[in-house]
């Protein structure tokens, strides 16, 4: 007999994005938390109550036992993460390990826009193995255009301090990389050049969040122009044309993967399912952030830590969709020439208030343009090495 769709086990989780605490200590212009669409956090507690890390802890330890987990991915998130203070950092990653069965490992990550960061939260880092990211820019000028303090002061000075101590022989091994927000307005080589400054092992260029309803900036929904691949292009060259590896870029890396036949690394790109879930600080589970930018409470799912496993959270039909791949993709993404490496962009940039999710990507042509002028290189550089 059939087993019941509710009876069916799901696709676990691997990655437990977790929101430590609500409010931030910037003011970004494009923050998708507080100015886009949703604004539920005002309604959240601006730190996640001992009680709910507890409960979290335990969830977290149930479904690892339910699947057989063999590692899990802690990331610790906001609004700042650091604003929850290193005692409220210490006692969510001790309760998820203490509570972890034996033999699963856990990889903590914290993301921060590092104004914070000093020497007394290095050496918690150190103690417990966690990992940082820091959300930068560019150089002082394309950072400060968006990330600045609510009265105005330019943050890039801290992050630049946060980022040479991170950069450090003392710290790097703490060191996990930037992740940097794409802005037309900013010179696309300066940019990585800027960030090449701060020694990262890694880099993740996001696309700034938008949709068909909300397009992002200088993106136009009837215009064939494609001013995001372009400036992504021109970053892709002086990357790969460099002779050596300066750093990682992950949605680069990510894509030649993917048009040699490999998996992905990034949920921007492919069409491997999600595997992350994100807890907010009232303990309410949501299926990724990024749809806050689509409509008021189309991130959240109505289920919690305290009344529902995470098996049920990605039963959610929300979650579903999301995680559905090739499948849930538009017709006219199943049938284009690149989807096996555009994957149809990010889940939430689909999405148009009269359709759903039944889109293409906002960012299509752009995603096209990179793609086929990454497997161009690739090819040629195949045919080359094959002496043909």
């Amino acid at each position: 007999m059939p087993h019941s769709a509710g009876a069916i086990r799901p696709r676990p989780f691997r990655q437990f994005v977790v929101k430590l605490h609500s409010r931030c200590n910037l003011s970004c212009s494009y923050c998708y938390v507080y100015r886009h669409v949703d604004q539920g956090w005002r309604a959240q507690p601006a730190v996640m109550s001992t009680e709910t890390v507890r409960v979290l802890a335990a969830r977290i330890a149930e479904h690892a036992r339910r699947h057989c987990l063999d590692a899990v991915a802690l990331v610790i998130h906001g609004g700042e993460p650091l604003l929850a203070g290193p005692d409220r950092i210490a006692d969510l990653v001790g309760a998820v390990r203490a509570g972890l069965p034996t033999g699963t490992t856990t990889d903590v990550t914290v993301q921060t826009n590092a104004t914070l960061l000093d020497d007394g939260f290095l050496a918690l880092f150190h103690r417990l193995g966690i990992r940082v990211g820091v959300s930068v820019d560019g150089g002082r000028a394309a950072h400060d255009r968006h990330r600045r303090h609510a009265d105005g002061r330019p943050s890039h000075p801290a992050v630049a301090r946060a980022l040479a101590r991170l950069a450090s022989a003392e710290h790097r091994h703490l060191y996990a990389g930037l992740l940097a927000t794409v802005d037309l307005a900013n010179d696309p080589v300066r940019v990585y050049e800027d960030l090449l400054r701060h020694r990262p092992p890694e880099i993740d260029l996001l696309l700034p969040h938008g949709n068909w309803t909300n397009p992002p900036p200088g993106r136009l929904a009837d215009s064939a122009a494609t001013p995001y691949g372009d400036w992504l292009v021109a970053v892709f060259d002086r990357w790969y044309g460099a002779g050596t590896r300066e750093t990682g870029i992950r949605l680069f890396e990510s894509l030649i993967s993917l048009v040699l036949g490999g998996p992905s690394r990034t949920e921007a790109v492919g069409s491997g399912a999600a595997d992350a879930v994100t807890v907010e600080t009232d303990g309410s589970l949501e299926a990724t952030d990024a749809l806050k930018t689509t409509a008021p409470g189309l991130a959240a799912t109505g289920l919690t830590i305290r009344d529902h496993t995470f098996d049920a959270v990605a039963r959610h039909p929300r979650v579903r969709a999301q995680r559905a791949g090739r499948a849930g993709l538009a017709a006219a993404c199943r049938g284009c020439p690149v989807v096996a490496a555009c994957g149809g962009g990010l889940y939430a940039h689909r999405y148009a208030a009269d359709t759903g999710f039944a889109n293409p990507s906002v960012y299509c042509r752009d995603l096209h343009r990179l793609v086929r002028h990454i497997r161009s290189w690739v090819a040629a550089d195949v045919r080359l090495r094959a002496g043909v």
